[in-house]
């Protein structure tokens, strides 16, 4: 009996097989050695925790992250393995035991002969059923907590502060910490059977080998060769496999995003379109699929056939051995079966690359997240000196040499009559960027942005995009996600500012309101001014905000122009920067200044009422 994927998936076990490069049967041996580690380990954990705050920053290859799975389950695993290797010695004993009470009690009826034979398959029958019970145990315990673990350890750096640089989309991060977890954690389970299966394949050739030599070597031989010719098949399974993969991520991640997006598609008449490009990235990822399907539905046809021939070859020839009185009748049945039952192991053992590439191709995706580099380097600067917001020749994008000065306390406004040149503002000052990736520098009180410690960065510049999300949970949990331990602010002067009250007021359980995820049982006006709530409570020295108020009325929009005014800026005693990203001229008539950008420069600078005077382009941006 082995372990199937599905038993991988749910902890049932059954009697089919399973694979492992043979090389990897090496470091099973050395922790199987490991004897001293067997006293701290349980076969039930209790939890499963990341060691360090901080993301692990090692070498994360494909091969290393399975060492690694294997290394720090090597306690469970040893002991796992000992018992299923116990199993499968066990198995290859029934036909050995049934031979020689065929020869030594049956023949001779012997009846107390037969009684304490049958005594003693019995009690090989309890010792085979037992180590399989609680090596699967160790094993499958072990795979499921390791899933678990790498898990963790792609959501802790998907979440790293600093951010992660790889071009895969939240939707394949997705499939990366999801499926491709899982599957990297197979190896835990690969590796104690294949050392099982490889134990009976030995102990089957070593009883064939006592019983006649060449039937024993046709067997230490025949299953090397088999074992190397298929082999050459693993590069072509890995290929494959990675390719299915990556096209399964591909679709996971366009799902995402036109789940997300699925209000504006039908807003602007875009399903059949959006339908048509999931169409073609879901065949895609289909074709993919079938043709690993097929290549690994090939190879473990071609190694299930040629371990059968090998195992009919060798009961054949114990046949003739027997017919010419080389060997008795009870070894002729020992032979039989034990050609019947090595076609198990055998089988298992022929079936290497195509399980272990599926392994390997998550191993392999699950590096690209853990060993992505760090967007940005964390700063040393613990201490914020002032709130002054400079930018200086800042590239980026469509950005052309920015230079701007916000001393503390000002209300800014920008109006950007292309929306690149926002969007790329927005980037900047949000902190996210890698250094390398704009020119210039963006400081605040003196101190850039890079070189400030990541905490400090977090709470003095809060960027709230054009599009935002709010979480699962109440009302009141939303509005507060965005406050620091040391935030004192009255929640109701958030909701009052940000026009969020009437949201509150408008259903019976106020703050207690349960919201769905993404915010999606609130209307659009209702999202933005949550959101808009939850950036004010936050009290960040530097606050940007990009367009806050495209989703709500005049009136409204009024109201929370004046309301971000007060709360930010009249009863701040001049310590909060807030800058303003919209064309909306009830916010800017709020602000201390506007400045232009056009193609990428600032084009114009001035008061709301200055600019609309004396500006045509401005007038026609904004009094529309």
């Amino acid at each position: 009996m082995v372990l199937t994927r599905d038993s991988m998936r749910t902890g049932r076990v059954d009697a089919s097989c399973s694979c492992i490069r043979v090389d990897l049967l090496i470091p099973v041996l050395n922790f199987i050695a490991s004897i001293d580690a067997w006293s701290s380990m349980s076969s039930t954990p209790s939890s499963v925790t990341v060691d360090s705050d901080e993301p692990d920053s090692g070498n994360h290859s494909g091969a290393a992250i399975l060492r690694r799975v294997l290394v720090r389950n090597r306690g469970p695993l040893a002991i796992g393995t000992v018992l299923v290797c116990l199993h499968q010695l066990t198995e290859t004993a029934v036909p050995i035991s049934i031979g020689v009470i065929i020869d030594r009690a049956v023949e001779t009826s012997d009846t107390t002969a037969l009684i304490v034979s049958i005594v003693g398959l019995a009690a090989l029958f309890l010792v085979l059923t037992a180590a399989w019970r609680f090596g699967a145990r160790f094993i499958v315990t072990a795979m499921q907590q390791e899933a678990h673990r790498l898990r963790l350890e792609v959501a802790h750096r998907v979440l790293d502060p600093r951010g992660v640089r790889t071009d895969l989309r939240s939707g394949e991060l997705l499939t990366v910490s999801t499926s491709d977890a899982e599957q990297t954690s197979w190896i835990a389970d690969i590796v104690p059977r294949a050392a099982a299966a490889l134990t009976a394949a030995v102990a089957s050739a070593v009883a064939l080998v006592w019983i006649d030599l060449w039937l024993g070597l046709a067997v230490l031989i025949g299953t090397p060769v088999i074992l190397g010719l298929l082999q050459l098949a693993a590069p072509l399974i890995t290929s494959r496999a990675t390719g299915q993969q990556a096209s399964i991520a591909r679709a996971s991640a366009m799902a995402t995003d036109l789940v997300s997006g699925l209000r504006p598609l039908r807003g602007i008449g875009g399903e059949k379109t959006a339908s048509a490009r999931y169409r073609t990235v879901s065949r895609q990822a289909l074709a993919s699929t079938i043709g690993t399907a097929k290549a690994t539905g090939i190879y473990t046809g071609v190694a299930a056939t040629v371990s059968a021939l090998l195992a009919v070859g060798v009961a054949g020839f114990a046949g003739y051995f027997a017919l010419q009185g080389r060997i008795t009748v009870g070894e002729l049945i020992t032979v039989v079966g034990l050609a019947q039952f090595i076609i198990e192991p055998l089988g298992l053992l022929a079936s290497i690359p195509g399980y272990f590439a599926v392994a390997r191709a998550s191993s392999d995706r699950l590096a690209l997240v853990l060993d992505a580099e760090p967007l940005r380097g964390a700063g040393s600067q613990t201490e914020l000196e002032g709130t002054d917001l400079t930018l200086d020749g800042v590239e980026y994008k469509s950005l052309k040499g920015i230079d701007l000065h916000l001393p503390a306390g000002e209300l800014l406004g920008v109006v950007a009559y292309q929306p690149q040149d926002a969007d790329a503002l927005v980037a900047v000052l949000s902190g996210q960027l890698a250094q390398d990736a704009y020119r210039g520098v963006v400081r605040v009180g003196g101190i850039s942005l890079s070189d400030m410690d990541l905490r400090l960065a977090r709470r003095t510049v809060l960027v709230e995009p054009h599009i935002t999300d709010l979480f699962s949970g109440s009302l009141a949990s939303n509005v507060t996600a965005g406050a620091g331990d040391g935030a004192a602010l009255d929640i109701q002067s958030a909701l009052v500012a940000s026009a969020a009250a009437d949201v509150v007021d408008a259903h019976p359980d106020g703050l207690d309101l349960e919201v769905t995820d993404r915010g999606a049982s609130l209307s659009g006006g209702q999202r933005q001014r949550v959101a808009l709530a939850r950036a004010l409570v936050a009290q960040a020295p530097v606050m940007v905000l990009h367009d806050p108020t495209t989703a709500v009325d005049a009136v409204t929009e009024a109201s929370i122009a004046e309301g971000i005014a007060e709360l930010r800026h009249e009863g701040a005693g001049g310590i909060h920067t807030t800058v303003l990203i919209t064309s909306s001229p009830a916010l800017l008539a709020v602000t201390d200044r506007v400045i232009v950008l056009n193609d990428g420069v600032i084009a114009s600078i001035g008061t709301h009422s200055e600019l609309s005077r004396g500006d045509a382009n401005y007038r026609g941006a904004v009094l529309r």
